[in-house]
């Protein structure tokens, strides 16, 4: 599912059957669709083989340039909801106005059937449409199918939980003449169902292919016991999926680690301290992750690191080719690759200034709607029939003259020296001259397109564009950087790290709002946090907070009802005023029970601590100590070492308690 591993598989593949592997078709479902479109797309009507394809930036500026033209962009509907409504229709099968809503079904509807006369148009397709037309492709033309259920016997198929409607009919066309299939996956870690992902389609692979036999990979060699049976134990509480049971040699481990701040800022603080400890134990800290449900609550972590200045990267935030830089270099790509490519050629048309205003593209938009015709066609009619004042009919034909010139340059040199010349000729650096850091970036491009012409002898800049524009923001990630990763939870999937901090466990984040109207949903919320849980190799911190800021406002959150499903022997719930560590009750094990609630009240209406310093502080039995909420006491028990150790401390005043060390001040 990611360029990545399709690329790794490929590598362990070559490796395992040396020279067998050139003949393979190894990639993902949107690169395989791809090849195949690339070769006989043209078969059907109205389709062209030299199709650009259109990512989701791409996706919301045509979508709004539909809306403004149907004259319904001010009623309040979010491009990018249009933008879920189609992606999610073209891999379910079927029409995307069927919200319950008439008014708004027929908007959608509207803008959906524009969008795609546009795209026609336009001669370009989006991700949806790779599978789409694909399917299309086979199921309209029999002899194409024939073709290729011929050249592929044999079809495996990799994270077949994460399949949609449209990949599973491409699959079983493409299996059904001689029905050797091969898939492997994991329901358990089915969390892709709000794009378009079937569960069913793993649940129901026995209906399906009744021939075919089951072989379950239950050995886990990641994790902790206690890790790996804190996720079997949770996921046990889901009822569609298969029975199985995860196993490991390896060690028990450390228990799971559960926290609950007064706030998101208090959450910031522990997680940046206990990383902060973990480092200061031997730990890199590029073994660190922090996950998050979602991405807007990576901005508190991210200013406490900051100000902490721990080193950090963020995982599937602004991807390297969404940035403006790369996104201009891009368009101007584009646009020699396909000259109809409206969207790209209004992007960089006034990109370095060259007096082409807003009023100017507004008037050859008009007339290219008014004449059907590529907005390339209606600049060069504007040129050529003297339309527009005479300043601005000069700046359009220097334009189109350096655009041909750049046409036909390509013709004749890389990939590497187009983009020179594209500089060169558009002085687009000179724009960046103030601006290190995306000057860097586009020097980069160079580096993409230098290894890209290495590995694929003989490209061009269509196919170049084809690779940028299917890479995901999780194949550049290595992991090899000394940095804290931060990321969603469902950035996580397939990555695995010895330290794992899960944030924001609390009701209406994990799970998610927008989930808890269906069970069905919660299941796969359920399955998301299954898989932040076995991302983790050696240690899991878990936390929560009793106050959090939503769209504004403060709430008071229930703690998630997933920590409570998780097996009580395995957690331990730790008061984040004190550092008291609760133990687990035979009564059944829950986050906020009231002692805990009555032991929280007390030790806030004391002055709260401030986050532990990390260090390498030494107890031992005997020990004089003071806690700056249970006063002095006497060290009768330590158990590990370091700020992490657990002390079992006898208190004048409150009797025995279990502390972390990092909470201790040593007299």
């Amino acid at each position: 599912f990611t360029n990545k591993a399709a690329n790794e598989m490929r590598e362990r593949v070559s490796h395992l059957i040396p020279g067998s592997a050139k003949g393979l078709w190894i990639g993902t479902f949107h690169s395989t669709a791809l090849r195949i479109l690339k070769r006989d797309i043209d078969k059907l009507p109205g389709f062209d083989r030299n199709f650009a394809i259109y990512d989701d930036a791409d996706q919301i500026r045509l979508i709004k340039d539909c809306m403004a033209r149907l004259n319904i962009g001010e009623r309040g509907i979010e491009p990018r909801f249009v933008r879920t409504r189609i992606d999610r229709a073209k891999n379910r099968g079927g029409k995307p106005g069927d919200t319950g809503n008439d008014e708004l079904d027929e908007d959608i509807t509207n803008i959906f059937e524009l969008y795609e006369k546009e795209m026609r148009k336009l001669n370009a397709l989006d991700f949806g449409d790779l599978l789409h037309v694909t399917a299309r492709l086979f199921e309209e033309k029999p002899e194409v199918l024939e073709a290729y259920q011929e050249q592929f016997r044999h079809i495996l198929v990799d994270e077949y939980q994460d399949t949609n409607n449209v990949q599973y009919r491409i699959v079983e066309m493409l299996s059904r003449k001689h029905k050797n299939i091969f898939v492997v996956g994991d329901d358990n870690q089915s969390i892709y169902g709000w794009r378009g992902a079937d569960i069913t389609n793993i649940l129901n692979f026995e209906k399906d292919f009744p021939s075919a036999s089951i072989i379950k990979l239950e050995k886990n060699y990641r994790s902790t016991k206690n890790i790996l049976n804190a996720a079997n134990g949770l996921i046990t509480k889901n009822r569609n999926r298969h029975e199985k049971n995860l196993w490991t040699d390896n060690p028990e481990g450390e228990k799971l680690s559960y926290f609950e701040a007064v706030d998101e800022r208090e959450e910031a603080r522990y997680v940046v301290s206990e990383i902060e400890s973990e480092v200061s134990n031997g730990r890199s800290y590029r073994d660190i992750a922090v996950f998050y449900r979602t991405n807007n609550q990576s901005r508190v972590i991210e200013e406490e690191l900051l100000r902490k200045d721990v080193p950090y990267a963020i995982v599937g935030g602004t991807g390297f080719y969404q940035r403006a830089e790369i996104r201009d270099l891009t368009a101007f790509l584009r646009v020699i690759a396909n000259p109809n490519d409206d969207l790209s050629l209004r992007r960089i048309i006034n990109v370095p200034p060259r007096g082409i205003g807003k009023n100017t593209i507004d008037e050859v938009t008009r007339l290219a709607a008014e004449e059907d015709i590529p907005f390339v066609e209606a600049l060069r009619k504007s040129v050529a029939e003297n339309l527009l004042p005479q300043r601005t009919t000069l700046a359009l034909k220097k334009f189109l003259s350096m655009l041909d010139g750049l046409t036909e340059f390509e013709k004749d040199h890389g990939i590497g020296e187009t983009i020179d010349r594209i500089l060169e000729k558009t002085g687009y650096l000179e724009l960046l001259e103030k601006e290190p850091e995306r000057r860097e970036n586009v020097g980069e491009i160079f580096n993409i397109a230098a290894e890209f012409e290495r590995e694929e002898e003989g490209a061009g800049v269509r196919e170049f564009l084809d690779r940028i524009t299917l890479s995901s923001d999780i194949d550049s990630y290595s992991g090899k950087e000394e940095r804290v990763a931060l990321m969603t939870l469902h950035s996580a999937k397939g990555l695995e790290f010895p330290v794992v901090f899960i944030i924001g466990m609390e009701e209406k984040l994990i799970p998610h709002y927008n989930s808890l109207k269906d069970n069905g949903d919660v299941e796969e919320e359920r399955r998301l946090f299954y898989v932040g849980i076995t991302r983790a190799r050696e240690k899991l911190y878990l936390i929560g907070a009793r106050s959090r800021r939503f769209f504004g406002k403060e709430e008071r959150p229930t703690p998630s009802r997933f920590v409570s499903e998780l097996p009580e022997e395995l957690v331990e719930v730790k008061n984040l005023y004190t550092g008291l560590l609760r133990e687990s009750t035979s009564s059944g094990f829950s986050p906020r029970s009231k002692s805990a609630t009555r032991r929280t009240t007390s030790a806030s209406s004391a002055a709260t601590p401030p986050p532990p310093k990390p260090g390498n502080s030494r107890y031992e039995p005997g020990q004089k100590i003071h806690h700056p909420s249970f006063g002095p006491g006497t060290i009768t028990k330590v158990e590990g070492e370091g700020d992490s150790a657990k002390v079992t401390v006898s208190f004048l005043a409150h009797g025995v308690k279990k502390i972390i060390a990092a909470y201790l001040e040593g007299k």
